[in-house]
Protein backbone atom coordinates (compact mmCIF):
# COMPACT_ATOMS: atom_id res chain seq x y z
CA UNK A 1 0.00 0.00 0.00
CA UNK A 2 2.92 2.34 0.51
CA UNK A 3 2.93 5.56 2.48
CA UNK A 4 2.27 9.28 2.19
CA UNK A 5 3.66 12.16 4.26
CA UNK A 6 2.44 15.63 3.28
CA UNK A 7 5.45 17.72 2.10
CA UNK A 8 4.73 20.53 4.53
CA UNK A 9 8.27 21.89 4.53
CA UNK A 10 8.28 22.39 0.78
CA UNK A 11 4.74 23.79 0.77
CA UNK A 12 5.78 26.31 3.41
CA UNK A 13 8.89 27.19 1.41
CA UNK A 14 6.80 27.89 -1.69
CA UNK A 15 4.15 29.92 0.14
CA UNK A 16 6.34 31.84 2.59
CA UNK A 17 9.76 32.14 0.96
CA UNK A 18 9.13 31.89 -2.78
CA UNK A 19 5.75 33.65 -3.02
CA UNK A 20 5.75 35.53 0.31
CA UNK A 21 1.99 35.17 0.42
CA UNK A 22 1.41 36.94 3.72
CA UNK A 23 2.86 40.14 2.25
CA UNK A 24 0.64 39.68 -0.81
CA UNK A 25 -2.39 39.18 1.44
CA UNK A 26 -1.81 42.58 3.06
CA UNK A 27 -2.89 44.09 -0.29
CA UNK A 28 -6.05 41.97 -0.43
CA UNK A 29 -8.68 43.31 2.03
CA UNK A 30 -10.38 39.92 2.44
CA UNK A 31 -7.14 38.25 3.58
CA UNK A 32 -5.28 40.94 5.52
CA UNK A 33 -5.67 39.07 8.82
CA UNK A 34 -4.22 35.82 7.50
CA UNK A 35 -0.68 35.24 8.71
CA UNK A 36 1.88 32.45 8.49
CA UNK A 37 0.62 30.79 11.67
CA UNK A 38 -2.89 30.41 10.26
CA UNK A 39 -1.56 29.04 7.00
CA UNK A 40 0.72 26.55 8.72
CA UNK A 41 -2.01 25.42 11.11
CA UNK A 42 -4.44 24.72 8.27
CA UNK A 43 -1.76 22.81 6.34
CA UNK A 44 -0.85 20.74 9.39
CA UNK A 45 -4.47 19.81 10.07
CA UNK A 46 -4.97 19.06 6.38
CA UNK A 47 -1.97 16.75 6.50
CA UNK A 48 -3.50 14.80 9.38
CA UNK A 49 -6.79 14.33 7.54
CA UNK A 50 -5.22 13.27 4.26
CA UNK A 51 -2.59 10.99 5.79
CA UNK A 52 -4.77 9.33 8.40
CA UNK A 53 -8.23 9.25 6.80
CA UNK A 54 -7.88 9.35 3.01
CA UNK A 55 -4.61 7.64 2.16
CA UNK A 56 -5.55 4.30 3.80
CA UNK A 57 -8.59 4.17 1.46
CA UNK A 58 -6.67 4.76 -1.76
CA UNK A 59 -5.45 1.26 -2.53
CA UNK A 60 -8.57 -0.50 -1.22
CA UNK A 61 -10.81 1.91 -3.13
CA UNK A 62 -8.92 1.20 -6.35
CA UNK A 63 -9.20 -2.56 -5.85
CA UNK A 64 -12.89 -2.49 -4.92
CA UNK A 65 -14.15 0.22 -7.26
CA UNK A 66 -17.72 1.51 -7.35
CA UNK A 67 -20.83 -0.67 -7.48
CA UNK A 68 -23.82 -0.06 -9.76
CA UNK A 69 -27.31 -1.40 -9.03
CA UNK A 70 -29.16 -1.64 -12.36
CA UNK A 71 -32.53 -2.00 -10.63
CA UNK A 72 -32.31 1.17 -8.54
CA UNK A 73 -29.77 2.96 -10.77
CA UNK A 74 -27.80 3.73 -7.59
CA UNK A 75 -24.03 3.80 -7.21
CA UNK A 76 -22.24 2.78 -4.03
CA UNK A 77 -18.70 4.05 -3.48
CA UNK A 78 -15.91 1.86 -2.07
CA UNK A 79 -15.87 0.95 1.60
CA UNK A 80 -14.92 3.90 3.79
CA UNK A 81 -15.43 6.61 1.15
CA UNK A 82 -18.78 7.80 2.51
CA UNK A 83 -17.52 7.91 6.09
CA UNK A 84 -14.42 9.84 5.05
CA UNK A 85 -16.59 12.37 3.24
CA UNK A 86 -18.66 12.82 6.40
CA UNK A 87 -15.45 13.67 8.30
CA UNK A 88 -14.43 16.03 5.51
CA UNK A 89 -17.72 17.93 5.76
CA UNK A 90 -17.76 17.98 9.55
CA UNK A 91 -14.21 19.32 9.55
CA UNK A 92 -15.30 22.30 7.43
CA UNK A 93 -12.88 21.43 4.62
CA UNK A 94 -15.48 21.87 1.88
CA UNK A 95 -16.01 25.51 2.91
CA UNK A 96 -12.33 26.43 3.23
CA UNK A 97 -12.00 28.92 0.34
CA UNK A 98 -15.67 29.74 -0.19
CA UNK A 99 -17.43 33.07 0.35
CA UNK A 100 -18.62 33.66 3.96
CA UNK A 101 -21.88 35.02 2.47
CA UNK A 102 -22.76 31.40 1.65
CA UNK A 103 -21.25 29.81 4.75
CA UNK A 104 -17.65 29.61 3.61
CA UNK A 105 -14.55 30.26 5.69
CA UNK A 106 -13.22 32.86 3.26
CA UNK A 107 -9.63 31.60 3.19
CA UNK A 108 -7.39 32.18 0.16
CA UNK A 109 -7.44 30.01 -2.95
CA UNK A 110 -3.68 29.64 -2.60
CA UNK A 111 -4.11 27.92 0.77
CA UNK A 112 -6.94 25.72 -0.48
CA UNK A 113 -4.71 24.81 -3.41
CA UNK A 114 -2.04 23.35 -1.13
CA UNK A 115 -4.69 21.37 0.73
CA UNK A 116 -5.89 19.94 -2.57
CA UNK A 117 -2.40 18.77 -3.41
CA UNK A 118 -2.52 16.69 -0.23
CA UNK A 119 -5.98 15.40 -1.07
CA UNK A 120 -4.84 14.27 -4.51
CA UNK A 121 -1.67 12.64 -3.23
CA UNK A 122 -3.61 10.69 -0.66
CA UNK A 123 -6.59 9.67 -2.80
CA UNK A 124 -7.30 11.21 -6.21
CA UNK A 125 -10.42 9.16 -6.92
CA UNK A 126 -12.05 10.23 -3.63
CA UNK A 127 -11.00 13.85 -4.08
CA UNK A 128 -12.90 14.11 -7.36
CA UNK A 129 -16.24 13.98 -5.52
CA UNK A 130 -15.77 17.19 -3.51
CA UNK A 131 -13.33 18.65 -6.05
CA UNK A 132 -15.93 19.01 -8.78
CA UNK A 133 -18.22 20.80 -6.34
CA UNK A 134 -15.81 23.75 -6.25
CA UNK A 135 -16.21 24.25 -9.98
CA UNK A 136 -19.99 24.12 -9.70
CA UNK A 137 -19.83 26.63 -6.84
CA UNK A 138 -17.67 29.06 -8.83
CA UNK A 139 -19.90 28.80 -11.90
CA UNK A 140 -23.13 29.41 -9.99
CA UNK A 141 -21.57 32.18 -7.94
CA UNK A 142 -20.65 34.06 -11.11
CA UNK A 143 -23.56 33.21 -13.43
CA UNK A 144 -26.42 31.87 -11.29
CA UNK A 145 -29.71 33.62 -10.59
CA UNK A 146 -30.53 34.88 -7.09
CA UNK A 147 -32.77 31.84 -6.51
CA UNK A 148 -30.10 29.43 -7.71
CA UNK A 149 -27.55 31.00 -5.41
CA UNK A 150 -29.97 30.98 -2.48
CA UNK A 151 -30.94 27.33 -2.83
CA UNK A 152 -27.70 25.74 -4.02
CA UNK A 153 -24.61 27.68 -2.96
CA UNK A 154 -24.92 27.16 0.83
CA UNK A 155 -25.37 23.42 0.25
CA UNK A 156 -22.38 23.19 -2.08
CA UNK A 157 -20.27 25.27 0.30
CA UNK A 158 -21.11 23.11 3.30
CA UNK A 159 -20.51 19.94 1.30
CA UNK A 160 -24.01 18.61 2.00
CA UNK A 161 -24.51 18.56 -1.78
CA UNK A 162 -21.92 17.88 -4.48
CA UNK A 163 -21.67 19.05 -8.08
CA UNK A 164 -20.86 17.71 -11.54
CA UNK A 165 -20.33 19.01 -15.06
CA UNK A 166 -22.34 17.21 -17.76
CA UNK A 167 -20.81 18.03 -21.14
CA UNK A 168 -19.73 15.01 -23.16
CA UNK A 169 -22.03 12.87 -25.31
CA UNK A 170 -21.22 9.56 -26.99
CA UNK A 171 -20.88 11.10 -30.46
CA UNK A 172 -18.98 14.23 -29.37
CA UNK A 173 -16.16 14.75 -26.94
CA UNK A 174 -14.22 17.97 -27.31
CA UNK A 175 -16.46 19.25 -30.11
CA UNK A 176 -19.38 20.30 -27.93
CA UNK A 177 -21.01 22.05 -30.88
CA UNK A 178 -22.27 18.62 -31.92
CA UNK A 179 -24.20 17.88 -28.73
CA UNK A 180 -27.86 16.87 -29.03
CA UNK A 181 -29.36 17.11 -25.54
CA UNK A 182 -32.58 19.17 -25.76
CA UNK A 183 -34.16 21.63 -23.34
CA UNK A 184 -37.87 22.44 -23.81
CA UNK A 185 -39.23 25.58 -22.09
CA UNK A 186 -42.09 24.98 -19.63
CA UNK A 187 -44.90 27.29 -18.59
CA UNK A 188 -43.44 27.75 -15.08
CA UNK A 189 -40.11 29.04 -16.39
CA UNK A 190 -38.27 25.75 -15.97
CA UNK A 191 -37.04 23.48 -18.77
CA UNK A 192 -37.64 19.82 -19.55
CA UNK A 193 -34.28 18.33 -20.52
CA UNK A 194 -33.81 15.11 -22.46
CA UNK A 195 -30.62 13.45 -23.65
CA UNK A 196 -27.64 11.35 -22.60
CA UNK A 197 -24.20 12.26 -21.27
CA UNK A 198 -21.15 10.05 -20.82
CA UNK A 199 -17.91 10.14 -18.82
CA UNK A 200 -19.54 12.14 -16.02
CA UNK A 201 -17.18 11.98 -13.05
CA UNK A 202 -19.01 11.58 -9.72
CA UNK A 203 -22.31 11.61 -11.63
CA UNK A 204 -24.02 9.30 -9.14
CA UNK A 205 -22.87 8.19 -5.68
CA UNK A 206 -23.92 7.71 -2.07
CA UNK A 207 -21.66 10.28 -0.40
CA UNK A 208 -23.87 13.38 -0.39
CA UNK A 209 -27.56 14.13 0.11
CA UNK A 210 -28.00 15.64 -3.35
CA UNK A 211 -26.02 16.11 -6.57
CA UNK A 212 -26.15 19.35 -8.54
CA UNK A 213 -25.59 18.67 -12.24
CA UNK A 214 -24.60 21.50 -14.57
CA UNK A 215 -25.84 20.34 -17.96
CA UNK A 216 -25.20 21.67 -21.46
CA UNK A 217 -28.22 21.42 -23.77
CA UNK A 218 -29.92 23.10 -26.74
CA UNK A 219 -33.06 25.21 -26.73
CA UNK A 220 -35.57 24.66 -29.60
CA UNK A 221 -34.48 27.86 -31.36
CA UNK A 222 -30.76 27.29 -30.82
CA UNK A 223 -28.40 28.07 -33.69
CA UNK A 224 -26.14 25.25 -34.80
CA UNK A 225 -22.72 24.68 -33.33
CA UNK A 226 -21.21 25.96 -30.11
CA UNK A 227 -23.12 29.25 -30.35
CA UNK A 228 -26.36 27.38 -29.69
CA UNK A 229 -25.49 25.80 -26.35
CA UNK A 230 -27.17 26.78 -23.09
CA UNK A 231 -26.32 25.78 -19.52
CA UNK A 232 -28.83 24.36 -17.06
CA UNK A 233 -28.88 23.47 -13.40
CA UNK A 234 -30.39 20.00 -12.98
CA UNK A 235 -30.43 18.61 -9.42
CA UNK A 236 -30.73 14.91 -8.64
CA UNK A 237 -33.46 15.82 -6.14
CA UNK A 238 -35.52 18.99 -6.53
CA UNK A 239 -35.19 21.20 -3.46
CA UNK A 240 -38.21 22.15 -1.41
CA UNK A 241 -38.97 25.75 -0.51
CA UNK A 242 -37.15 25.34 2.81
CA UNK A 243 -34.01 24.03 1.09
CA UNK A 244 -34.59 20.40 2.03
CA UNK A 245 -34.42 17.60 -0.52
CA UNK A 246 -37.67 17.05 -2.42
CA UNK A 247 -38.83 14.88 -5.30
CA UNK A 248 -36.46 12.76 -7.42
CA UNK A 249 -35.67 14.45 -10.72
CA UNK A 250 -35.55 12.75 -14.12
CA UNK A 251 -31.76 12.37 -14.29
CA UNK A 252 -30.39 8.90 -13.58
CA UNK A 253 -27.25 6.83 -14.01
CA UNK A 254 -27.49 4.23 -16.78
CA UNK A 255 -24.11 2.61 -16.08
CA UNK A 256 -20.66 3.29 -14.71
CA UNK A 257 -17.61 2.99 -16.95
CA UNK A 258 -15.01 0.25 -16.44
CA UNK A 259 -11.82 2.25 -16.89
CA UNK A 260 -8.07 1.91 -16.46
CA UNK A 261 -7.75 4.08 -13.35
CA UNK A 262 -9.48 6.20 -10.72
CA UNK A 263 -11.65 3.17 -9.98
CA UNK A 264 -12.89 4.69 -6.74
CA UNK A 265 -14.64 7.46 -8.64
CA UNK A 266 -17.90 6.74 -10.43
CA UNK A 267 -17.57 7.73 -14.08
CA UNK A 268 -21.20 7.63 -15.17
CA UNK A 269 -23.43 7.46 -18.18
CA UNK A 270 -26.21 9.89 -17.26
CA UNK A 271 -29.67 9.77 -18.82
CA UNK A 272 -32.02 12.76 -18.74
CA UNK A 273 -35.67 11.95 -19.37
CA UNK A 274 -37.70 15.11 -18.97
CA UNK A 275 -35.45 16.24 -16.13
CA UNK A 276 -36.44 19.60 -14.68
CA UNK A 277 -33.75 22.23 -14.99
CA UNK A 278 -33.31 25.98 -14.68
CA UNK A 279 -31.29 28.18 -17.01
CA UNK A 280 -27.88 29.42 -15.84
CA UNK A 281 -26.87 32.69 -17.48
CA UNK A 282 -28.15 33.73 -20.89
CA UNK A 283 -29.70 31.48 -23.57
CA UNK A 284 -27.16 30.16 -26.09
CA UNK A 285 -24.30 31.44 -23.88
CA UNK A 286 -23.82 28.24 -21.94
CA UNK A 287 -20.21 27.66 -22.93
CA UNK A 288 -19.23 31.08 -21.61
CA UNK A 289 -20.71 30.22 -18.23
CA UNK A 290 -19.38 26.66 -18.22
CA UNK A 291 -15.85 27.88 -18.90
CA UNK A 292 -15.74 29.09 -15.30
CA UNK A 293 -16.28 25.47 -14.25
CA UNK A 294 -14.01 24.06 -16.96
CA UNK A 295 -11.08 26.32 -16.10
CA UNK A 296 -11.41 25.44 -12.41
CA UNK A 297 -11.44 21.77 -13.41
CA UNK A 298 -8.37 22.17 -15.62
CA UNK A 299 -6.43 23.67 -12.75
CA UNK A 300 -7.76 20.86 -10.58
CA UNK A 301 -6.48 18.21 -12.97
CA UNK A 302 -3.02 19.76 -12.85
CA UNK A 303 -3.23 19.43 -9.06
CA UNK A 304 -4.18 15.78 -9.47
CA UNK A 305 -0.96 15.02 -11.33
CA UNK A 306 1.12 17.08 -8.91
CA UNK A 307 -0.37 14.99 -6.10
CA UNK A 308 0.41 11.73 -7.89
CA UNK A 309 3.93 12.85 -8.76
CA UNK A 310 4.66 13.66 -5.13
CA UNK A 311 3.30 10.42 -3.63
CA UNK A 312 4.93 8.27 -6.33
CA UNK A 313 8.27 10.00 -5.70
CA UNK A 314 8.00 9.51 -1.94
CA UNK A 315 7.39 5.79 -2.23
CA UNK A 316 10.05 5.24 -4.89
CA UNK A 317 12.55 7.05 -2.68
CA UNK A 318 11.80 4.85 0.32
CA UNK A 319 12.09 1.75 -1.84
CA UNK A 320 15.38 2.89 -3.41
CA UNK A 321 16.95 3.43 0.00
CA UNK A 322 15.84 0.02 1.22
CA UNK A 323 16.21 -2.28 -1.79
CA UNK A 324 19.69 -3.75 -2.25
CA UNK A 325 20.84 -4.78 -5.73
CA UNK A 326 24.36 -5.04 -7.19
CA UNK A 327 27.32 -2.90 -6.20
CA UNK A 328 28.01 0.71 -7.02
CA UNK A 329 30.22 1.06 -10.09
CA UNK A 330 32.61 3.20 -8.04
CA UNK A 331 32.94 0.61 -5.27
CA UNK A 332 30.80 -0.76 -2.42
CA UNK A 333 28.76 1.82 -0.51
CA UNK A 334 27.31 -0.65 2.01
CA UNK A 335 30.18 -3.11 2.61
CA UNK A 336 28.36 -4.68 5.55
CA UNK A 337 25.58 -5.85 3.20
CA UNK A 338 25.66 -8.32 0.30
CA UNK A 339 24.75 -5.52 -2.14
CA UNK A 340 24.26 -1.76 -2.17
CA UNK A 341 20.93 0.07 -1.91
CA UNK A 342 19.83 0.89 -5.44
CA UNK A 343 19.83 4.63 -4.70
CA UNK A 344 23.62 4.54 -5.24
CA UNK A 345 23.13 3.80 -8.96
CA UNK A 346 23.18 6.93 -11.16
CA UNK A 347 20.16 6.07 -13.29
CA UNK A 348 18.00 5.31 -10.25
CA UNK A 349 18.94 8.77 -9.01
CA UNK A 350 17.99 10.21 -12.41
CA UNK A 351 14.53 8.68 -12.14
CA UNK A 352 14.05 9.89 -8.57
CA UNK A 353 15.31 13.39 -9.35
CA UNK A 354 13.04 13.59 -12.40
CA UNK A 355 10.01 12.98 -10.20
CA UNK A 356 11.33 15.29 -7.48
CA UNK A 357 11.99 18.14 -9.90
CA UNK A 358 8.64 17.81 -11.63
CA UNK A 359 6.87 17.80 -8.26
CA UNK A 360 8.71 20.90 -7.01
CA UNK A 361 8.27 22.77 -10.28
CA UNK A 362 4.56 21.94 -10.38
CA UNK A 363 4.11 23.00 -6.76
CA UNK A 364 5.68 26.37 -7.52
CA UNK A 365 3.59 26.88 -10.67
CA UNK A 366 0.22 25.84 -9.21
CA UNK A 367 0.79 27.89 -6.06
CA UNK A 368 1.74 30.90 -8.17
CA UNK A 369 -1.42 30.56 -10.28
CA UNK A 370 -3.56 30.17 -7.17
CA UNK A 371 -2.09 33.38 -5.77
CA UNK A 372 -2.87 35.14 -9.05
CA UNK A 373 -6.47 33.95 -8.70
CA UNK A 374 -6.55 35.47 -5.20
CA UNK A 375 -5.29 38.74 -6.68
CA UNK A 376 -7.71 38.57 -9.61
CA UNK A 377 -10.70 38.11 -7.31
CA UNK A 378 -9.75 40.35 -4.41
CA UNK A 379 -7.27 43.10 -5.25
CA UNK A 380 -8.78 46.61 -5.00
CA UNK A 381 -6.84 47.86 -8.06
CA UNK A 382 -8.58 47.02 -11.33
CA UNK A 383 -5.30 47.01 -13.26
CA UNK A 384 -3.81 44.47 -10.87
CA UNK A 385 -6.91 42.30 -11.20
CA UNK A 386 -6.69 42.52 -14.99
CA UNK A 387 -2.98 41.64 -15.02
CA UNK A 388 -3.58 38.67 -12.71
CA UNK A 389 -6.48 37.44 -14.86
CA UNK A 390 -4.26 37.56 -17.92
CA UNK A 391 -1.61 35.43 -16.24
CA UNK A 392 -4.18 32.90 -15.03
CA UNK A 393 -5.57 32.60 -18.56
CA UNK A 394 -2.08 32.13 -20.01
CA UNK A 395 -0.91 29.60 -17.44
CA UNK A 396 -4.08 27.49 -17.07
CA UNK A 397 -3.42 25.29 -20.14
CA UNK A 398 0.19 24.89 -18.99
CA UNK A 399 -0.95 23.77 -15.55
CA UNK A 400 -3.29 21.25 -17.11
CA UNK A 401 -1.12 19.88 -19.93
CA UNK A 402 2.50 20.37 -18.86
CA UNK A 403 1.97 19.11 -15.32
CA UNK A 404 -0.09 16.10 -16.40
CA UNK A 405 2.46 15.21 -19.10
CA UNK A 406 5.16 15.44 -16.46
CA UNK A 407 3.05 13.45 -14.01
CA UNK A 408 2.87 10.59 -16.50
CA UNK A 409 6.65 10.73 -16.94
CA UNK A 410 7.32 10.98 -13.21
CA UNK A 411 4.98 8.20 -12.08
CA UNK A 412 6.37 5.94 -14.81
CA UNK A 413 9.92 6.65 -13.66
CA UNK A 414 8.94 6.07 -10.03
CA UNK A 415 7.37 2.73 -10.94
CA UNK A 416 10.53 1.79 -12.84
CA UNK A 417 12.58 2.28 -9.68
CA UNK A 418 10.75 -0.75 -8.26
CA UNK A 419 11.73 -2.98 -11.16
CA UNK A 420 9.32 -5.91 -11.44
CA UNK A 421 7.72 -5.07 -8.10
CA UNK A 422 6.46 -1.82 -9.63
CA UNK A 423 3.96 -3.79 -11.69
CA UNK A 424 2.56 -5.65 -8.69
CA UNK A 425 -0.61 -4.09 -7.30
CA UNK A 426 0.24 -4.54 -3.62
CA UNK A 427 3.04 -1.96 -3.86
CA UNK A 428 0.60 0.66 -5.12
CA UNK A 429 2.83 2.15 -7.80
CA UNK A 430 1.02 0.84 -10.86
CA UNK A 431 -2.15 2.57 -9.66
CA UNK A 432 -0.42 5.95 -9.75
CA UNK A 433 0.65 5.34 -13.35
CA UNK A 434 -2.87 4.31 -14.38
CA UNK A 435 -4.44 7.28 -12.65
CA UNK A 436 -1.85 9.71 -14.05
CA UNK A 437 -2.50 8.59 -17.61
CA UNK A 438 -6.18 9.52 -17.34
CA UNK A 439 -5.31 13.05 -16.27
CA UNK A 440 -3.84 13.77 -19.71
CA UNK A 441 -7.22 13.04 -21.33
CA UNK A 442 -10.11 14.61 -19.46
CA UNK A 443 -11.09 18.28 -19.06
CA UNK A 444 -9.78 18.86 -22.56
CA UNK A 445 -7.01 16.64 -23.88
CA UNK A 446 -3.49 17.99 -23.69
CA UNK A 447 -3.55 18.63 -27.42
CA UNK A 448 -6.63 20.80 -26.92
CA UNK A 449 -4.81 22.65 -24.13
CA UNK A 450 -1.88 23.22 -26.48
CA UNK A 451 -4.18 24.62 -29.17
CA UNK A 452 -5.81 26.82 -26.54
CA UNK A 453 -2.45 28.17 -25.40
CA UNK A 454 -0.96 28.86 -28.83
CA UNK A 455 -4.09 29.65 -30.83
CA UNK A 456 -6.32 31.48 -28.35
CA UNK A 457 -4.18 32.70 -25.47
CA UNK A 458 -1.17 33.84 -27.51
CA UNK A 459 -1.79 34.35 -31.23
CA UNK A 460 -5.31 35.78 -30.86
CA UNK A 461 -4.04 38.66 -28.71
CA UNK A 462 -0.82 39.02 -30.72
CA UNK A 463 1.22 37.61 -27.86
CA UNK A 464 0.28 40.28 -25.31
CA UNK A 465 -0.15 37.87 -22.36
CA UNK A 466 3.05 36.02 -23.21
CA UNK A 467 5.00 39.26 -23.55
CA UNK A 468 3.75 40.47 -20.18
CA UNK A 469 4.99 37.29 -18.52
CA UNK A 470 8.17 37.45 -20.58
CA UNK A 471 8.90 40.92 -19.18
CA UNK A 472 8.98 39.43 -15.69
CA UNK A 473 11.41 36.78 -16.88
CA UNK A 474 13.58 39.40 -18.59
CA UNK A 475 13.61 41.62 -15.50
CA UNK A 476 14.75 38.70 -13.33
CA UNK A 477 17.51 37.81 -15.80
CA UNK A 478 18.76 41.40 -15.92
CA UNK A 479 18.60 41.74 -12.14
CA UNK A 480 20.70 38.62 -11.58
CA UNK A 481 22.82 38.56 -14.72
CA UNK A 482 26.03 39.70 -13.02
CA UNK A 483 25.75 37.27 -10.11
CA UNK A 484 28.25 34.49 -10.87
CA UNK A 485 26.47 32.07 -8.54
CA UNK A 486 23.28 32.50 -10.53
CA UNK A 487 24.84 32.14 -13.98
CA UNK A 488 24.00 28.44 -14.32
CA UNK A 489 20.31 29.30 -13.87
CA UNK A 490 19.99 32.76 -15.38
CA UNK A 491 21.84 32.12 -18.64
CA UNK A 492 19.65 29.24 -19.84
CA UNK A 493 16.54 31.06 -18.64
CA UNK A 494 17.44 34.16 -20.64
CA UNK A 495 18.25 32.10 -23.72
CA UNK A 496 14.96 30.24 -23.55
CA UNK A 497 12.98 33.44 -23.11
CA UNK A 498 14.49 34.80 -26.33
CA UNK A 499 13.91 31.54 -28.19
CA UNK A 500 10.25 31.44 -27.15
CA UNK A 501 9.74 34.95 -28.52
CA UNK A 502 11.32 34.06 -31.86
CA UNK A 503 9.46 30.73 -32.09
CA UNK A 504 6.13 32.41 -31.38
CA UNK A 505 6.68 35.00 -34.10
CA UNK A 506 7.75 32.34 -36.60
CA UNK A 507 4.70 30.17 -35.99
CA UNK A 508 2.44 33.21 -36.13
CA UNK A 509 3.81 34.21 -39.53
CA UNK A 510 3.39 30.67 -40.88
CA UNK A 511 -0.18 30.56 -39.57
CA UNK A 512 -1.14 33.50 -41.80
CA UNK A 513 -0.49 31.21 -44.77
CA UNK A 514 -1.71 27.92 -43.30
CA UNK A 515 -3.66 27.43 -40.05
CA UNK A 516 -2.48 23.80 -39.87
CA UNK A 517 0.88 25.22 -38.81
CA UNK A 518 -0.69 26.03 -35.43
CA UNK A 519 -1.97 22.49 -34.98
CA UNK A 520 1.36 21.00 -36.01
CA UNK A 521 3.41 23.13 -33.61
CA UNK A 522 1.05 23.39 -30.63
CA UNK A 523 2.04 20.37 -28.52
CA UNK A 524 5.82 20.87 -28.55
CA UNK A 525 5.25 24.63 -28.26
CA UNK A 526 3.31 24.22 -25.00
CA UNK A 527 6.10 22.11 -23.52
CA UNK A 528 8.66 24.74 -24.50
CA UNK A 529 6.64 27.47 -22.77
CA UNK A 530 6.07 25.13 -19.83
CA UNK A 531 9.82 24.73 -19.46
CA UNK A 532 10.28 28.50 -19.67
CA UNK A 533 7.86 28.92 -16.77
CA UNK A 534 9.52 26.15 -14.75
CA UNK A 535 12.96 27.60 -15.51
CA UNK A 536 11.85 30.99 -14.22
CA UNK A 537 10.53 29.50 -10.99
CA UNK A 538 13.49 27.14 -10.46
CA UNK A 539 15.89 30.06 -10.93
CA UNK A 540 14.03 32.06 -8.29
CA UNK A 541 13.99 29.12 -5.88
CA UNK A 542 17.70 28.54 -6.51
CA UNK A 543 18.42 32.17 -5.61
CA UNK A 544 16.66 31.70 -2.27
CA UNK A 545 18.50 28.43 -1.66
CA UNK A 546 21.89 29.99 -2.50
CA UNK A 547 21.30 32.75 0.04
CA UNK A 548 20.53 30.18 2.76
CA UNK A 549 22.71 27.21 1.81
CA UNK A 550 25.14 27.92 4.67
CA UNK A 551 22.36 28.13 7.25
CA UNK A 552 22.83 24.52 8.29
CA UNK A 553 19.39 23.56 7.02
CA UNK A 554 19.88 20.70 4.57
CA UNK A 555 16.57 21.60 2.92
CA UNK A 556 18.25 24.38 0.94
CA UNK A 557 21.05 22.09 -0.17
CA UNK A 558 18.42 19.71 -1.54
CA UNK A 559 16.50 22.54 -3.20
CA UNK A 560 19.64 23.79 -4.93
CA UNK A 561 20.60 20.31 -6.14
CA UNK A 562 17.12 19.80 -7.60
CA UNK A 563 17.31 23.09 -9.50
CA UNK A 564 20.72 22.11 -10.89
CA UNK A 565 19.38 18.73 -11.97
CA UNK A 566 16.41 20.39 -13.67
CA UNK A 567 18.59 22.70 -15.75
CA UNK A 568 21.12 19.98 -16.57
CA UNK A 569 18.78 17.08 -17.36
CA UNK A 570 15.21 18.25 -18.05
CA UNK A 571 15.58 21.76 -19.50
CA UNK A 572 17.64 20.46 -22.52
CA UNK A 573 14.46 18.86 -23.87
CA UNK A 574 13.58 22.34 -25.14
CA UNK A 575 16.15 22.13 -27.96
CA UNK A 576 14.41 19.08 -29.42
CA UNK A 577 10.96 20.55 -28.87
CA UNK A 578 11.84 23.80 -30.65
CA UNK A 579 13.08 21.83 -33.66
CA UNK A 580 9.84 19.85 -33.68
CA UNK A 581 7.71 22.97 -33.46
CA UNK A 582 9.66 24.63 -36.27
CA UNK A 583 9.51 21.59 -38.58
CA UNK A 584 6.14 22.69 -39.93
CA UNK A 585 2.94 20.94 -40.91
CA UNK A 586 3.98 19.34 -44.18
CA UNK A 587 5.63 16.31 -42.59
CA UNK A 588 2.28 15.59 -40.91
CA UNK A 589 -0.15 16.49 -43.70
CA UNK A 590 1.64 15.36 -46.87
CA UNK A 591 0.75 11.67 -46.55
CA UNK A 592 -2.66 10.80 -47.96
CA UNK A 593 -4.94 9.26 -45.33
CA UNK A 594 -5.31 6.09 -47.42
CA UNK A 595 -1.55 5.51 -47.20
CA UNK A 596 -1.35 5.39 -43.42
Amino acid sequence: MGQYVAPLRDMQFVLHEFLNVTEEFKNLPAYQEIDADIINQVLEEGAKFTQEVLFPLNHSGDREGCHYDAATKAVTTPKGFKEAYKQYVEGGWAALACDPEYGGQGLPVSLNNSFYEMLNSSNQAWTMYPGLSHGAYECLKEHGTDDQKKFYLPKLVSGEWTGTMCLTEAHCGTDLGLLRTKAEPQADGTYSITGSKIFISAGEHDMSENIVHLVLARLPDAPEGSKGISLFLVPKFLPNADGSVGARNGITCGAIEEKMGIHGNSTCQMNLDGAIGTLIGQPHKGLNAMFVFMNAARLGVGMQSLGLTEVAYQNALVYAKDRIQMRSLSGPKAPDKPADPIIVHPDVRRMLLTAKAYAEGARALTSYVALQIDRELNHPDEEVRKEAAGEVALLTPIVKAFITDNGWIATSEAMQVYGGHGYIAEWGMEQYVRDARINMIYEGTNTVQSLDLLGRKILMDNGAKLRAFGEKVKAFVEENGLDEQMAEFVSPLGELGEKVGKLTMEIGMKAFQNQDEVGAAAVPYLRVVGHMVFSYFFAQMAKIALAKKDSGDKFYESKLATARFYFARLYPETAMLIRQARSGASNLTALDADLF
